[in-house]
């Protein structure tokens, strides 16, 4: 078991960065879930990941049509956004179980809301508030999550080191 990984993200570009990083070691059949309050940078990180896949048109909240498509070349990136649910069994009627498959990546913004019943994730990030921009708590719950933090882990330590060079 590896431990949580925190990373601090002092602006925007820090957020996306972060999610080109998780991009390179993504892939189909992984899912994600996004946690962090209204403007923690879920949807940030979300866009720069697609970008960071291919993806070159706009990346929007799916807050109100609860899922956004985006086929990439080598598998289809759901980002889904369940802050509107009221009701965990909203789940059950979505039909969106279907989409957790091992040709798809999802992406899950408040997946609390949704409780037990959705799959369990690949990797957990947290996004929190913080005085200096966001803090990013990244956990692994599979070995597919595990290698994925790893190579998270090993950038991060990259970009450090050239910083302090």
């Amino acid at each position: 078991m590896l431990p949580p990984l925190s990373l601090p993200l002092s602006d925007e570009a820090a957020t996306l960065a972060l999610g080109a990083r998780i991009a390179l070691s993504v892939g189909p059949g992984m899912s994600i879930h996004l946690s962090g309050e209204l403007g923690s940078g879920k949807t940030t990180l979300a866009r720069g990941l697609l970008r960071a896949l291919g993806h070159a048109g706009k990346v929007k909240s799916p807050t109100y049509s609860l899922v956004e498509l985006y086929p990439l070349s080598r598998l289809d990136l759901y980002h889904f956004d369940f802050y509107r649910f009221h009701d965990p069994k909203a789940w059950l009627d979505s039909g969106f179980r279907e989409h957790f498959n091992e040709r798809s990546l999802c992406l899950v913004e408040w997946p609390e809301k949704v409780g037990d019943l959705l799959p369990a994730p690949d990797l957990r990030i947290t996004l929190v508030v913080a005085p200096h921009g966001r803090d990013a708590t990244i956990e692994a719950f599979t070995e597919s999550g595990r290698r994925c933090l790893r190579s998270i882990a090993e950038q991060a330590s990259r970009s450090a080191r050239n910083a302090a060079d």
